[in-house]
């Protein structure tokens, strides 16, 4: 999941893409 989040943040990860991430992970 960490190796998933580092790769993404290489591709150009955005605030928002993470906060709806742990959005829908708290959901």
């Amino acid at each position: 999941m960490i190796s998933k989040f580092l790769s993404g943040k290489q591709s150009g990860f955005t605030i928002i893409e993470l906060l709806v991430i742990v959005v829908v992970i708290a959901i």
